[in-house]
C-alpha cells in the first residue's frame, strides 16, 4: 500500500510540474480521458502514419516560451562545433561502390550540439524530457507500450546549436524516433526537411536518395517550427535535414528508445561530441537488428 501511495504521490507531483511546463486547454496530459486529449494523440498518430512526422504547435506555455529560449541560449556556447564531411549514414565510404552512391556522398556538417552531461537540472527541457507523463503521453501517440530514456550518457537530451552560416545535412538518426521541441526560432529559414518513409529494414532505397542528394526535393516535406513547438519524427527511416537560416537556430532533442540501454556508436558520438565514454565503447560490440546502416 505504501508503494502504491508513493507511485500516486510522484505521479501527482509530475502533473503538477508539467502544467507549469505544457499548454495544458491544448495538451491536457492531466486528463487522459479527456476529448482534447484523446484528439491530441490522435492527431499525432495520424500525422506519424501519413509521414512519419508529427507537429504539436504552441505546445509549451505562452508565459514559459522566453525561458525556454533564455535557458537555451545561456548554455549555447557550452555547444560542441566542427566541420567535417559526413554521408548520410555517419558511416565509412565503400571503395567498391562508385562515387555518386550514396554511402560515399559526403556532405559538408558544420553546427554545434550541447551534450546532455552539460545541461542543468533545473532547465525546462531537461524535466520536460525526464517526465514520466510526458514519456506516456510520447509512447501513446508512436503507438509503443512503453519508451525508455535514451541511455547514451552524452547524446540523451541535446541542444543543437545552428549559427548562421552552419549546416545540418541530409542524414538518418540512430534511433528509430527523435521528439525534438524548438527553443529558438532563427530570423528566416531554418526549415525542417524531410522524406517520409525512404527506407525501411531490409532495403534501403539507395536510388531514391541518391535523387534526393542529387537535388531532386519532389518527395521532400518542410516544416517550419516556432518556438515552443514539439515534434515527434521517425528519423530512422526518413532521411531529414535543416535548411540554412539567418540568424540563431537552437532545438532541443529528447532521444527516447524502444528498449532500454540505447547508445550511440562511437564514431558518430566523437564527430558530433568531440568525445565518448566507456558506455559507447562497450555498446560498439552490439549489433542493429534492423540491418540498416548508420
Amino acid at each position: 500500500m505504501r508503494s502504491t501511495n508513493n507511485q500516486d504521490q510522484n505521479t501527482r507531483s509530475e502533473l503538477d510540474s508539467l502544467a507549469q511546463m505544457i499548454n495544458m486547454s491544448d495538451y491536457p496530459l492531466n486528463d487522459k480521458d479527456s476529448a482534447a486529449y484523446k484528439q491530441a494523440v490522435l492527431t499525432c498518430q495520424q500525422q506519424l502514419e501519413n509521414d512519419g512526422c508529427a507537429h504539436l504547435p504552441n505546445f509549451i506555455r505562452e508565459d514559459k516560451i522566453e525561458l525556454i529560449r533564455e535557458q537555451s541560449e545561456n548554455v549555447s556556447h557550452l555547444a560542441h562545433f566542427h566541420e567535417n564531411k559526413v554521408t548520410p549514414y555517419a558511416t565509412e565510404g565503400n571503395p567498391e561502390l562508385g562515387e555518386s552512391h550514396p554511402v560515399n556522398r559526403y556532405q559538408q556538417f558544420s553546427n554545434g550540439f550541447v551534450a546532455k552531461d552539460l545541461l542543468p537540472e533545473n532547465m525546462i527541457i531537461k524535466q520536460l524530457y525526464k517526465n514520466t507523463v510526458f514519456q506516456a503521453f510520447i509512447a501513446e501517440c508512436l503507438g509503443k507500450d512503453n519508451i525508455y530514456e535514451y541511455a547514451d550518457p552524452i547524446a540523451g537530451l541535446v541542444i543543437n546549436t545552428m549559427p548562421e552560416n552552419t549546416s545540418l545535412p541530409w542524414h538518418y538518426d540512430t534511433n528509430e524516433f527523435i521528439v525534438s521541441l524548438m527553443t529558438r526560432r532563427p530570423e528566416k529559414g531554418g526549415e525542417f526537411q524531410y522524406s517520409p518513409r525512404l527506407r525501411q529494414p531490409g532495403n534501403e532505397n539507395y536510388e531514391e536518395v541518391q535523387n534526393i542528394l542529387d537535388g531532386d526535393l519532389t518527395k521532400v516535406k518542410s516544416l517550419t517550427l516556432n518556438t515552443g513547438d514539439l515534434q515527434m519524427f521517425k528519423g530512422r527511416f526518413s532521411m531529414h535535414r535543416v535548411a540554412s537560416c539567418k540568424g540563431t537556430r537552437l532545438c532541443a532533442l529528447f532521444g527516447y528508445a524502444e528498449r532500454p540501454g540505447m547508445i550511440g556508436k562511437i564514431k558518430r558520438t566523437k564527430d558530433v561530441y568531440g568525445r565518448v565514454t566507456e558506455a559507447h565503447i562497450k555498446a560498439e560490440q552490439e549489433t542493429r537488428e534492423d540491418g540498416l546502416a548508420g
